[in-house]
């Protein structure tokens, strides 16, 4: 155990380890932490950066390009969208952002599976990917009557690169079962998760 902890301290601080490193662990986020991104959500900061990049995304469904720039995922059982590291983003606030999205989404009735820390070597590089995974209440459906699936799975991501943020992204892919409905429009989603409505 000591040879594997230290092989993933020396990549993540730039040592020269012998394995690719390659380490995936669950984890928490402390009540405190979650007070704090819901008073930073009500705060100014919060809001300039929410409508900014609500804005951008906008933006970008009409092939224009601001900062931080947004990138769009559309298919058929597919739908999200990406949030390049940039100005004027800061580490703080683009932690706060990953937390923010979940904390939305979680008011929307979903409920969290799993939030997990994965950490590889890629090109001698070590990329941290922290993700929420969030899916629908479940429910036994009345009779005669499809299961609501709301807008789909949600996944959130927060990638860094040698400690480094790089992106972020939310992901949602819908049941295609036929014992679900049809998953509410992605638009309603954006929508609710900016606060637009």
């Amino acid at each position: 155990m000591g040879n594997f902890l230290d092989d993933l301290l020396g990549k993540v601080f730039k040592g020269s380890g012998k394995t690719p490193v390659n380490y995936k662990e669950n984890f928490a986020v402390k009540t405190e932490d979650l007070e704090e991104i819901d008073a930073w959500l009500d705060s100014d900061e919060g809001n300039t950066l929410m409508n900014l990049i609500y804005k951008n995304y906008h933006l970008k469904r009409s092939q224009i390009n601001a900062s931080p720039q947004v990138h769009i995922f559309q298919s058929p059982y597919a739908n999200g969208f990406a949030v390049t590291y940039d100005s004027p983003l800061t580490q703080k606030s683009f932690s706060n952002l990953f937390l923010a999205f979940s904390r939305r989404v979680l008011a929307l009735g979903y409920q969290q599976v799993s939030l997990d820390r994965k950490l590889e070597e890629i090109n001698e590089q070590v990329k941290s990917t922290e993700k929420f995974y969030l899916k629908p209440p479940l429910q036994a459906p009345a009779e005669n009557e499809l299961i609501s699936q709301l807008y789909g799975n949600v996944s959130i991501e927060k990638v860094t690169i040698d400690n480094q943020p790089s992106y972020l992204k939310l992901l949602v892919t819908v049941y295609s079962d036929r014992l679900y409905q049809n998953a509410k429009p992605f638009d309603q989603l954006m929508d609710r998760l900016f606060n637009a409505t």
